[in-house]
């Protein structure tokens, strides 16, 4: 057997730690390049695909706007109008201090004067025979209307009617195979979706800005049919009666006007929608005039506190405060009190919506209402009448007399305060002042309201009125039906 001698062990010792010294290095220095490859790879994996789905969302986008753009821009008219104001100009003396200032030939110099008033306003085309949807108040008064379309033809527009009510007009021109726009159902449009509006702008024609739906349904108090859509697409003076389309390029409203300190667009603009708009612009090209639907009845937001004193576990309905005499509500057997509950099947709880509803329902039509009274759900048929005009609103008297425990100043009414109340009868309590923070205060009672009923109790006079009132407890519930300006009116609070 060969010996081994120490020296060899020891170099065969040393070459094997070398190795493996060094195999180790090696192996770190491959498995950090790998992983820097590895990492690299993975960040390019991840990277690409993120910046495609931050372009190709914005590019889709941007050609859904330059498509919607070409498909209604044909279809988009300047309005310009003219409007002659009568006036007068009184001329200065040309004397001046001469014969005192006096003026020696006694008549003044009063020279009559037309001025020509300019606007301009958007509109756009809804009939290949010419007919052109835009706002009233672009178009009122004028003396003369231009028309430019797309292609520079310029031509002179006709009224065919007007509805100040929705601020809609419809103007005609004599051209043909024109371009049209389609009104879509704004029923279907969402809070949030994409939106474009054009018109001219300070004149600037085919101008298009883009936003989205801010809300529907506002009301600003521009009348008895406000129910705008909201949008923050950029709407300006001369965008009025311009269309606002959705990405599909359906007209959902007609541009109508901001809300702005500045006169110019702030992030607020309002638009008719296109389901309101499409029933006047139907009868407008027809008749030249809008009718709308009446059933003669007053109605009121149900309250919490009606609910509660109507027995009712919700507010949902809307309340019957007053039902005029011979309409075909008193005829088909409505009575106040009642809470309609579904009007033509569909569930109202909003008075506006309702009244909307019944103007835009065809006269002659019969409507059916479901409705709740006593606490048991009925069923009826009204036919549906022509709209009349809006009776003048009646003067209030200001004598004032003790308060009673409602915080109530009252007064019997005689035949002259009935007379000026446009009231049948004396027969109430008429209120002649009220305490602020009273219990009335907060229930919404106004100097001038004439108390029928507490708690569905009659009141024939002041008497009878302290009486009921007299009998009511600290915290329970009042209801009081009274007249205001030749209405009924629900109105509940807690006695506190």
């Amino acid at each position: 057997m060969k010996a081994i001698s120490p020296g060899g062990r020891a170099n065969r010792w040393s070459f094997r730690t070398g190795f493996g010294l060094g195999l180790g290095v090696l192996v770190l220095v491959l498995s950090g390049a790998l992983g820097f490859v590895a990492k690299e790879a993975t960040n390019a994996a991840t990277e690409i695909p993120k910046a495609s789905v931050a372009i190709a969302p914005m590019e889709g986008l941007s050609n859904a706007f330059e498509k919607v753009a070409k498909l209604v821009e044909p279809a988009v008219v300047n309005i310009s109008t003219e409007q002659i104001i009568h006036t007068s100009s009184m001329m200065q003396n040309p004397f001046g201090e001469m014969f005192g200032g006096n003026n020696p030939f006694g008549f003044p110099f009063d020279l009559p004067r037309d001025l020509k008033q300019k606007s301009l306003g958007s509109g756009f085309i809804v009939d290949p025979q010419g007919y052109i949807l835009t706002n009233n108040h672009v178009v009122k008064d004028a003396s003369k209307i231009k028309v430019k379309l797309q292609d520079g033809r310029e031509l002179n527009g006709t009224v065919v009617g007007t509805d100040p009510q929705t601020d809609l007009a419809v103007v005609k021109i004599d051209a043909g195979n024109l371009p049209v726009l389609r009104l879509a159902n704004s029923e279907d449009v969402r809070v949030g979706e994409w939106v474009l509006a054009f018109g001219s702008p300070f004149g600037l024609e085919q101008t298009m800005t883009a936003g989205i739906i801010s809300a529907k349904g506002r009301v600003v108090g521009a009348g008895n049919y406000d129910n705008f859509l909201q949008t923050d697409a950029a709407i300006n003076p001369g965008n009025s009666g311009g269309p606002l389309v959705n990405l599909q390029g359906e007209v959902v409203g007609i541009n109508t006007m901001i809300l702005s300190d500045s006169g110019g667009s702030q992030g607020v603009g309002l638009a008719i929608p296109s389901s309101m708009a499409e029933n006047v612009y139907h009868q407008l090209a027809r008749s030249g005039k809008v009718t709308r639907g009446w059933l003669g009845v007053g109605i009121q937001e149900l309250t919490p506190a009606l609910a509660k004193s109507f027995n009712m576990k919700d507010s949902k309905g809307v309340l019957i405060r007053q039902v005029e005499s011979g309409s075909p509500a008193a005829k088909a057997g409505l009575r106040s009190g009642d809470i309609i509950l579904e009007y033509n099947g569909k569930t109202t709880s909003d008075p506006r919506e309702l009244s909307i509803a019944v103007a835009e329902t065809k006269v002659g039509v019969p409507a059916k209402l479901r409705i709740l009274r006593d606490g048991k759900e009925l069923t009826l048929e009204a036919p549906v009448g022509e709209r009349p005009a809006e009776a003048a609103e009646a003067a209030r008297p200001s004598q004032k007399t003790e308060r009673d425990k409602l915080g109530v100043s009252v007064e019997n009414i005689d035949s002259e305060s009935a007379h000026q109340l446009n009231l049948s009868s004396t027969r109430g309590a008429l209120v002649t002042d009220v305490q602020s923070g009273s219990p009335a205060d907060d229930g919404g009672v106004q100097p001038g309201d004439v108390i029928r009923e507490v708690n569905h109790k009659s009141v024939n006079n002041v008497s009878e009125l302290q009486s009921t009132v007299r009998d009511l407890k600290a915290g329970s519930t009042v209801l009081l039906n009274v007249v205001r300006q030749g209405q009924t009116l629900f109105l509940a609070f807690d006695l506190s």
